[in-house]
């Protein structure tokens, strides 16, 4: 089973308030997902949008607000939902193509026409999916981009991207090794402050191969009898024997690949910068309840 697009669970929200019941939002949300989607899995329920919202309850809601501006609900009360005449009466699928006429609703799909966004794109896709759409896009490219860069500078300034990394991951005072002579390992962390607790840091930049189960080995090797703790880290793969090797050593051996190591650079802000913040508003019904 599929999560909904919003405009299938316009059916749904109608046949559930034809009871006459009047629905707290929640309690509306609640009920259409358990009765009509109990078939989603575990990892679909718990899917969120950029927002932080979860999904599925996001696009039950963005039905509701769509059926509300096509006639068929109404919001007699902050908070409170319940079926119109129109929405009794209605028997057969419904779609945003079938609300149309309704020209309130439609005079935002008419101005993105306008601006060259697809037609249909826009009629399957609530606001919120739009933006979560064009969110990610832009996310994907500038991974892409920065999955790049890495690659391409020093070895040396590679180390320190890492240990810049990690600091801001939240990990103690790091401390770099000597270029030479460091026995594999570029640095180490200190996860307490009497340096009690050590987690050493291994960084290798490849443009090409992948890192092999020697490297894990010598790694492992290289690590002093003080830590068992240690954390790989390459612009490129780990072959499976590397990654088997670090996961039977008896040290507590962390790889990090390309992918992770941008998807970590992204989340963290290292080497991105912030380029614009969007504010995405809604009506605030407490400052009109105060009249």
């Amino acid at each position: 089973m599929e999560i909904p697009k919003f405009d299938e669970t316009f059916i749904t929200i109608i046949e559930i308030l034809k009871t006459g019941k009047v629905y707290k939002a929640r309690e509306l949300i609640e009920e259409v997902r358990t009765k009509y989607y109990s078939g989603l899995t575990e990892e679909q329920l718990k899917q969120k949008t950029k927002s932080g919202d979860l999904l599925i309850d996001n696009r039950i809601a963005w039905g509701k607000s769509y059926l509300k501006k096509g006639g068929y609900v109404s919001f007699p009360e902050r908070g409170l939902v319940q079926i119109t005449e129109r929405g009794k009466n209605h028997s057969s699928n419904l779609s945003v193509r079938d609300l149309e006429n309704e020209s309130t609703l439609f005079d935002f799909y008419k101005q993105e026409q306008q601006n060259g966004i697809e037609e249909n794109k826009i009629v399957i896709s609530s606001p919120q999916d739009l933006i979560d759409e064009g969110f990610n896009r832009i996310e994907s490219d500038v991974k892409n981009e920065l999955l790049l860069k890495p690659k391409k500078i020093d070895p040396y300034f590679f180390e320190k991207v890492v240990l810049k990394l990690l600091n801001k991951m939240g990990y103690g005072e790091f401390i770099e090794t000597s270029k030479s002579g460091d026995g594999g390992i570029d640095g180490i962390i200190n996860e307490d402050k009497l340096g009690l607790d050590k987690i050493y840091i291994q960084a290798k930049r490849f443009n090409e191969g992948k890192v092999r189960e020697k490297d894990i080995r010598n790694f492992i090797g290289a690590m002093s009898g003080d830590t068992n703790k240690g954390v790989f880290v390459t612009t490129s793969e780990f072959d499976a024997k590397a990654v088997e090797k670090a996961r039977s050593a008896h040290h507590n051996i962390i790889c990090i690949d390309g992918k992770k190591l941008v998807t970590l650079m992204y989340e963290f802000n290292v080497g991105i910068q912030i380029k614009t913040n969007y504010e995405i508003k809604q009506v605030d019904e407490d400052f009109f309840d105060e009249q």
